[in-house]
């Protein structure tokens, strides 16, 4: 495990290169990964059924918990978006425990998690100025118009914060990683790193997750409801 993120290639497009990281990479790999996951769940629920059972059953139970879950935080009104956050969730979560098979997580890399966090701002913004129109626009200069700046500073400071908080709280764990591996002798590094992966990229990896996910469900919330 390696705390640098590796440039793996470099492509030269129109004169202009382009670096495939170690981040792009992972991320191609649990997309593929996903991607296929979903084609397996689209085939098993071609034969749809009323009763569901096996295969049917597990994923409605998931899907029927997430959208429950979004629906509490965004009301009726936005549940509409909640198929956004679903990706997210996965796609984070997956992150998490593919690190366990040597997988750098590539939430462990700002550049995905500042990626995320801005894609829900912009739903943030969109959602207050769909939902609430000039109301919304009239809260920056609330309660007073001098608090504009203030007001401007706390909307921008929004993705910066979710998105250091879970780059950060992941970069933790990889650093804890890294320095286990490379200050203990090799006996050591079976077994014991079993718990250390269980506790970094499955628990507190799925814990940040969920922190991720429902912040950005409260602000876009925040943004759009009176």
């Amino acid at each position: 495990m390696n705390l640098n993120i590796d440039n793996l290639w470099v492509l030269n497009v129109a004169g202009i290169e382009v670096w495939i990281t170690e981040t792009i990479f992972n991320t191609w790999i649990i997309m593929a990964f996903l991607i296929v996951l979903a084609l397996i769940a689209r085939l098993k629920l071609k034969s749809f059924k009323e009763i569901p059972t096996g295969a049917q059953n597990v994923i409605e139970l998931v899907v029927e918990i997430f959208d429950n879950f979004a629906t509490e935080t965004l009301g009726e009104k936005l549940s509409y978006i909640s198929p956004w956050y679903f990706m997210v969730f996965v796609y984070l979560l997956s992150c998490c425990l593919f690190s366990i098979f040597g997988f750098r997580a590539p939430s462990a890399d700002w550049a995905t998690t500042f990626a995320l966090a801005f894609a829900s701002f912009s739903l943030m913004i969109i959602m207050g100025f769909k939902h609430r129109k000039g109301e919304y626009l009239k809260g920056f200069f609330t309660p007073h118009f001098i608090f504009f700046p203030m007001n401007l500073i706390g909307e921008l400071a929004k993705p910066v914060s979710l998105s250091f908080r879970l780059f950060g709280n992941m970069l933790s764990g990889t650093i804890i990683l890294t320095l286990y591996y490379g200050l203990t002798p090799l006996f050591v590094q079976f077994g014991i790193p079993v718990f250390l992966h269980a506790f970094f990229d499955v628990i507190f990896g799925a814990i940040q997750t969920y922190i991720f996910v429902i912040i950005s469900l409260m602000y876009v919330s925040g943004a759009a409801s009176d």
